[in-house]
């Protein structure tokens, strides 16, 4: 036996339980569609209101702009266009490549660590490379009157 068989009435057609009543004035599709045409109202009477305040506060704010000092017009079309010095690397008008300067600080670095000269000859110091100092404190350990820098 078929549910649909069992829950229609044989007059009405509607469904037929004993815990379930339906009244179908509970949804009215009119208000649903009020409800969506007032939103759709408020939702454009807010863009206008928007648009308004946007262009008072643009025309409020290009009324109190004071124009820049005559003195900045003889230092060039460059200067107006650019912030002034310093500048950071890498945003139009910078001379310089900034991937550029890391990797020749990066050089200058490795070359000064691997560098063996004299700073003081008549004193007896020298400057060695790094992996060189590294293995001789590895083999004779720190001097017994070392302290650490202190920061």
């Amino acid at each position: 036996m078929s549910t649909e068989a069992s829950n229609k009435a044989q007059n009405s057609g509607e469904p037929i339980h004993s815990d379930v009543a339906f009244e179908p004035r509970d949804i009215t599709v009119s208000t649903i569609y009020r409800y969506l045409l007032f939103l759709a109202i408020a939702t454009v009477a807010a863009l206008v209101i928007s648009l308004f305040i946007l262009r008072y506060t643009t025309r409020f704010a290009a009324s109190q702009d004071i124009p820049p000092p005559p003195s900045r017009d003889a230092l060039g079309a460059d200067f107006q266009t650019l912030p002034p010095e310093p500048r950071l690397q890498g945003i139009p008008g910078h001379g310089t490549d900034p991937q550029q300067d890391l990797r020749n600080k990066l050089k200058a670095d490795t070359e000064a660590n691997e560098t063996l000269r004299w700073i003081d000859e008549k004193s007896g110091i020298a400057q060695i490379p790094v992996k060189e100092a590294m293995k001789i404190i590895a083999e004779k350990g720190l001097p017994e009157n070392y302290a650490p820098p202190t920061r």
